[in-house]
């Protein structure tokens, strides 16, 4: 397969990947007006939109690309987390620890790599 190709492959997993978040942190908005939880709470719900996310365009890039499809998938992974850092910083900065971010960097990561691997 062209490199072109799975470029678009990886581009078209990385938008899906953001409509899932967006839809999800919408979903998850609308239970905090509605239930109040802990900020623990709505941290790891946020986590785990961050790894359902990157497993789902893992998953689509693994399925488009067919070849290395883990490698993609971390590709993916490492493109997602980019983009939602970038995002953060361009919306009001970054106030998290290192710690915190690292943390979601291995698993937005780990999350495109396992999507890839189970296709």
């Amino acid at each position: 397969m062209l490199a072109g190709s799975n470029i678009r492959v990886v581009v078209k997993s990385l938008i899906i990947s953001y409509i899932i978040t967006g839809i999800l942190l919408l979903l998850t908005a609308l239970l905090l007006y509605r239930l109040e939880p802990q900020q623990s709470m709505v941290s790891v719900g946020i986590l785990v939109i961050y790894v359902l996310s990157s497993f789902c365009g893992g998953l689509l890039a693994g399925k488009g690309i067919r070849s290395r499809k883990f490698l993609w998938g971390l590709v993916t992974g490492t493109l997602y987390f980019i983009m939602l850092l970038a995002a953060s910083w361009i919306s009001g900065g970054i106030d998290a620890k290192a710690a915190e971010i690292i943390t979601t960097m291995l698993l937005c990561l780990g999350g495109g790599m396992l999507g890839g691997m189970l296709e």
